[in-house]
């Protein structure tokens, strides 16, 4: 891995991305939860958290809500030290263990957007000393693609047992051992993560862009968006104090054992970082900001979304992975994000896009299971958040509407056009389940057209524009280019 710093390169390929950088809100500017059902849920969750840590024996944990972007609700819980004592706080640095992989991510498609690499490209045109046993030569070749949805059918790990004595390789060992392995699947027929995989991809980033890793992150990432706690490696010195100790799971006598800082060399690019909370959050505040199209920071809006849908989908249906982003399908909602695992630490951060809330839960014991907290944070203060914003968003029903409610008819079928509450809204009667059917009519601003949006099959998107008669009454609806006769 290289530890030199180059940031010419860098800066090459950011003046080709044409990104406007601006100035990331701050994390910690927490904003009080003034709504009693927002209240009430974060009430609930703060007193379940104490609970589970108190009979589960987690020495800490740090959670943070973010909405938009605005942060909700931000707390400390136990000790960043048990001997010697030393209280948990906000800003704590974590390893964050495989969120790393979502940076990794971030900056090859940086250099993908710039144009130092494409993600077709197979791996061997940037590593050329990648010559691991290919056990199917007949699938596609290994690409920079494969790398960042899992599915190269690489090993998990490199020739190297870094989980169980902690000592992970360098570069030069990596390279060295990789003709002592071989593919466990042909590429693009099974998903299997693989810590290798985003090391590799780290090492085609440093390849393409003539940068060490920690400086495309550095640089790229956490600079830009203010994530100054964020970094690559060994905690700088300067910031030692804040980190939390880690410790190994609780063992059947009780005991938790202090487990050292572990770096991971070669492997950062797959699990190397550190952050905070308030850092996590601005990080999910700008995705926010940018899938919104409100910001061209680090990433275009489009490379984002790219990022951040299915490019595999699990065999159940409820789960599939972007690129470096693992994607979650509920029932209540969709979530894209990240988990990390590393000695003495158990980290999860989640973003509901439909809700426009993100959350990140960090703790530092082995058994800490920071999902159960980030799914209860969904489950009992996400709504209301949702909800409450919705209550905020003015929907006036304007009069000059009335004129194009009643039903609509052409030889495919019936659409009715209604007002449900203040809105406007579209549907057919004649189908079995008619909410299914319904869209919502957003006016444009032109005279008697309307955007249709729906999250239902068809021509959500689009302009249905009514048309009238010399005497002001409306006799027909186009939806798209497509039309119905008004019939009552």
């Amino acid at each position: 891995m290289m530890r030199s710093v180059n940031r010419r390169s860098l800066r090459g390929a950011v003046a080709l991305l044409g990104g406007l950088l601006l100035a990331a809100p701050a994390a910690e500017a927490q904003a009080p939860a003034t709504d009693p059902a927002v209240q009430g849920g974060i009430t609930l969750l703060d007193e379940w958290i104490r609970a589970r840590m108190e009979y589960s024996g987690l020495p800490g944990l740090v959670i943070g809500i973010v909405h938009d972007q605005e942060v909700v609700w931000l707390k400390a819980y136990g000790m960043a030290s048990l001997d010697p004592p030393r209280p948990m706080t906000e800003d704590a640095i974590f390893r964050i263990a495989s969120h790393s992989k979502l940076f990794t991510a971030i900056s090859v498609l940086r250099l993908r957007d710039a144009g130092a690499l494409r993600l077709d490209d197979p791996v061997t045109d940037h590593l050329p000393w990648f010559d691991i046993r290919n056990r199917h030569p007949e699938a596609r070749p290994l690409t920079v693609r494969h790398l960042l949805t899992h599915t190269g059918g690489l090993p998990r790990e490199s020739a190297h047992p870094a989980w169980t004595d902690f000592e992970f390789p360098g570069a030069d060992a990596v390279r060295a051992t990789v003709a002592d392995q071989e593919t466990t699947y042909a590429t693009e027929t099974k998903w299997k993560y693989s810590n290798l995989g985003f090391t590799l991809a780290g090492m085609v980033a440093e390849a393409a862009g003539g940068v060490a890793f920690e400086d495309l992150v550095a640089d790229g990432i956490a600079g830009p968006l203010g994530m100054d706690s964020t970094t690559v490696g060994p905690v700088p010195e300067s910031q030692l104090d804040r980190l939390a100790t880690g410790y190994t799971r609780r063992m059947p006598n009780g005991r938790r054992d202090i487990l050292p800082f572990v770096d991971a060399h070669a492997f950062d690019p797959a699990t190397g970082l550190s952050s905070t909370a308030p850092d996590m959050l601005r990080f999910l505040m700008w995705q926010m900001r940018v899938r919104d199209r409100r910001s061209e920071e680090v990433l275009a809006a489009n490379t984002l979304l790219e990022m951040q849908r299915v490019h595999w989908l699990q065999s159940d249906w409820e789960s599939g992975w972007g690129l470096g982003f693992s994607v979650r399908h509920t029932d209540d909602r969709d979530l894209v994000g990240h988990g990390g695992s590393y000695p003495g630490y158990r980290t999860q951060t989640q973003l509901s896009p439909k809700e426009k809330v993100g959350v990140v839960v960090f703790t530092n014991g082995g058994d800490g299971n920071p999902g159960r907290f980030v799914d209860k944070a969904f489950e009992w203060v996400a709504p209301h958040l949702a909800a409450s914003a919705k209550e905020e968003e003015e929907r006036v029903f304007a009069a000059e509407w009335e004129r194009y409610l009643g039903v609509y008819r052409n030889r495919w079928g019936d659409t009715s056009v209604l007002r449900l509450g203040d809105e406007l809204a579209i549907l057919s009667p004649l189908s079995e389940d008619p909410q299914s059917s319904k869209g919502l009519l957003r006016p444009t601003g032109e005279p008697h057209t309307f955007r249709l949006e729906s999250d239902g099959y068809g021509a959500h998107g689009e302009l249905v524009r009514f048309e009238l008669d010399d005497s002001g009454a409306v006799v027909r609806v186009y939806v798209g280019v497509n039309y119905s006769g008004k019939v009552r």
